[in-house]
């Protein structure tokens, strides 16, 4: 049986204002005070894992851990069917670059894998996102979401981050990067895991 969450302060651990934001937001109804990781100064600890659960544990337990506070963290990115699940978890490392991170040039990466394939059409992909919630004592929850839809080219839309411009999540035509931000939110793969994590830890 999944454990309830039943403090009135959750640390959320990231360092993501936009992230923050959005938890803030997803997590309003149950007034819960929602704290982040930059605001008690703790370090990113390094991602050493090859799935998003694997990394998503080590955030929210090292969080728990430092803080005493229950401790919500996320690991997310996009699989790609046709390139094997690719970036997956390395989602943000392909736009890493020496000046920060570059996710046009991570986009462009993953159009130009797809063309090498001559991978046909609807290309479709999904955008994932693994919440955990750890307690002090060691304790944690797992909720998995997800958004399917298909990749297209060239970008549409500035709304967004990420590989967002490239994604049209499945039953619409829009891509999340032409998409109103919290409309965005409503249909995200975030919006899907925090639907499962509020089911599980706070209702009933």
């Amino acid at each position: 049986m999944t454990r309830k969450f039943t403090g009135d302060r959750l640390l959320v651990a990231t360092h993501n204002k936009g992230k923050l934001e959005e938890m803030a937001h997803l997590l309003s109804p149950f007034g819960v005070t929602i704290i982040g990781a930059g605001e008690m100064d703790l370090p990113e600890p390094e991602e050493t894992e090859d799935t998003f659960v694997g990394n998503a544990r080590i955030k929210a337990h090292a969080a728990a851990q430092a803080t005493g506070l229950p401790a919500l963290s996320d690991d997310s990115g996009i699989t790609i069917d046709a390139l094997n699940g690719a970036p997956g978890v390395y989602t943000a490392d392909w736009a890493e670059t020496d000046a920060g991170r570059d996710f046009m040039m991570a986009m462009t990466r993953a159009h130009t894998e797809l063309e090498a394939q001559n991978a046909p059409h609807p290309r479709h992909a999904q955008f994932r996102c693994t919440l955990v919630l750890a307690w002090p004592d060691g304790h944690d929850e797992v909720f998995e979401g997800i958004a399917p839809g298909h990749l297209v080219w060239p970008l549409r839309g500035i709304d967004g981050f990420g590989y967002d411009p490239m994604f049209v999540p499945q039953g619409y035509d829009q891509t999340f990067g032409e998409m109103d931000r919290w409309e965005k939110n409503k249909i995200s793969h975030r919006a899907d895991a925090v639907a499962k994590f509020v089911a599980g830890c706070f209702d009933g």
